[in-house]
């Protein structure tokens, strides 16, 4: 081959993994108010009931971008809607820095969940597709890696920051904005994988759409995800509740470390899913999750942290190991032309598990305090998760 066609050759474009950093830094911004709901308590003046509805309103929004636009990147493409939700996500931190009371919150949560919303199906989709078919199996790995590390980078990076540096209610979200920045040239670079044929159908709310090829899967499935999300909406809350509160740990770093605890090791589970296999592993995931609730549970009547810890390592496989099996083989029987809606509605059913239960836990935790609100959580979540993991074990998910 001549010098000149190797000149004319053009420069290889950002794949799957580029895809995956943009879509984790997107996804770390929902986290990242987490270690500081006790500064904005403090600044502001408001119960714990309304730290789970600012986090429920967040969780709203992302129903809503779901329910609406789930399906708008199969129409549009990924990155017009990728670059929407980066832009949606950079808005929410604006409010932050301009945070005079709780409208801005309410606002920056709401600004939040629509871009989770948006980025949820989209991102999926995107880093799927982006991955030549060899290595299919590691992009479903790097896309819930993606979904799940930036989940627990947000309260890592905004607990380290706030508790070590200047400006804690700000420098979180400036340190986020710049990695939007970063993100947004990155996304303008990848390549489109959504090619139209004919004339564009109108935009229109999708609603929850499932084809009817997929719902035998999607079932068990999304019951799975509904479950392990909640898990994940306690200690994303009110874990600074439970750690202030009951267990006497105030530094946010470690608050912070604590939240994250529960993504890494969600991310490890959704590891081992490739070894176990999706049949086995969401009925196994179930089971790895009841172990952390319970778990979770004696470290509140215990008052430690560390079994508070172990539960949430435990936990956190399990929903990991349940979560991967599920959108594995809910994105690998979906046609290609209904994918991008297809994740979008297992994400809905998936944050209402994060969002309803919250609020209960709000609720209680104004009647009967933070400690014994969390151990009622845990009992409920226990019975509930177990009641999944029996119908998946009697009614399995084929492999995909």
């Amino acid at each position: 081959m001549s010098r000149d066609t190797e000149r004319r050759r053009p420069a290889p474009r950002p794949g799957y993994v580029a895809a995956a950093c943009v879509f984790a830094a997107g996804m770390m911004g929902t986290t990242l108010p987490t270690p500081l709901y006790g500064l904005y308590r403090h600044q502001i003046g408001f119960s714990e009931l309304i730290v789970t509805v600012v986090f429920a309103v967040y969780a709203v929004g992302v129903i809503t971008a779901l329910l609406v636009a789930g399906d708008f990147s199969d129409l549009l493409g990924r990155r017009p809607v990728l670059l929407a939700a980066l832009g949606l996500a950079a808005l929410s931190a604006v409010c932050f820095l301009c945070e005079a009371g709780l409208p801005l919150l309410y606002v920056g949560r709401v600004l939040s969940g629509f871009s989770a919303g948006l980025l949820s199906g989209t991102g999926t989709a995107a880093v799927l597709e982006l991955a030549s078919p060899e290595r299919r199996t590691r992009a479903g790995l790097a896309a819930t890696a993606a979904n799940m590390g930036g989940l627990g980078l947000g309260p890592l990076v905004s607990g380290a920051l706030a508790q070590y540096t200047p400006w804690p209610l700000k420098l979180p979200f400036l340190v986020h904005l710049a990695l939007l920045a970063a993100a947004a040239v990155v996304t303008v670079l990848l390549p489109e994988t959504v090619r139209g044929s004919g004339p564009r159908p109108p935009l229109r709310p999708q609603g929850m759409k499932v084809p009817p090829e997929v719902r035998g899967v999607f079932a068990p499935c999304a019951l799975a995800a509904f479950a392990g999300f909640s898990l994940l909406g306690l200690f994303t809350a009110v874990a600074p509740a439970f750690l202030g509160q009951t267990l006497g740990e105030h530094n946010l770093a470690a608050v912070g470390a604590v939240v994250f605890s529960v993504f890494c090791a969600s991310t490890g589970g959704q590891l081992l899913q490739g070894r176990v296999g999706t049949r086995r592993a969401l009925p196994l995931g179930c089971l790895v999750l009841v172990a952390g609730l319970v778990l979770v549970g004696i470290s509140l009547l215990l008052e430690s942290l560390p079994v508070l810890l172990l539960g949430a390592v435990t936990g956190g496989a399990g929903q990991g190991m349940a979560f991967r099996a599920g959108l594995t083989a809910v994105s690998s029987a979906a046609p290609e032309t209904h994918r991008g809606a297809t994740i979008s509605a297992f994400f809905v059913v998936a944050y209402v598990g994060i969002s309803v239960p919250v609020v209960g836990i709000g609720a209680l935790a104004v009647a009967l305090g933070v400690r014994d609100a969390g151990v009622v959580f845990a009992g409920c979540a226990t019975l509930l998760v177990a009641g999944v993991g029996t119908v998946l074990w009697r009614r399995p998910a084929p492999d995909s």
